[in-house]
């Protein structure tokens, strides 16, 4: 058999063990392979060829790398919409009572329906509550 074969059927593994991975290790020793069968196919030795796979193999890892690991490591997701309300200070500007399902707090400016996280917990007006969750227009709000 061929060496550029081998050096193909080598590609084609490390590349499907590369997809099934994701970490990137294994690409750039398939990329490598794949440099290594075009040369091989060309008529050079088998030395030549490993010589091309070992240093593709070693330039691709060393400048492709750091940048795929700077990519894997995202920015945490901002909190836009509502979700970016949780954790607010709001002000209860209509006293908050579950059982009566009355309640309104003024949060950033604007007038949300409210409710106690506290099922039983009665807040009133005037006091300074934080917004533990919002649940459709909402929020659930605790001392």
């Amino acid at each position: 058999m061929d060496a550029w074969i081998l050096w193909l059927v080598a590609a084609c593994v490390l590349g499907l063990g590369e997809m099934h991975q994701g970490g990137f290790y294994l690409g750039p020793f398939a990329l490598g392979a794949a440099l290594a069968a075009v040369v091989s196919a060309l008529g050079v030795g088998v030395l030549l060829s490993t010589v091309v796979f070992l240093l593709a193999s070693g330039i691709v890892f060393a400048t492709l790398r750091p940048v795929a690991r700077r990519h894997r490591k995202t920015a945490p997701a901002i909190r836009t919409g509502a979700a970016a309300l949780v954790g607010r200070k709001a002000t209860v500007i209509e006293r908050i009572a579950n059982y009566e399902g009355v309640g309104c707090v003024k949060i950033d400016g604007e007038v949300w329906t409210a409710r106690s996280f506290d099922e039983d917990e009665v807040i009133d007006q005037g006091e300074r509550v934080e917004v533990v969750e919002i649940r459709g227009a909402t929020a659930l709000v605790m001392r």
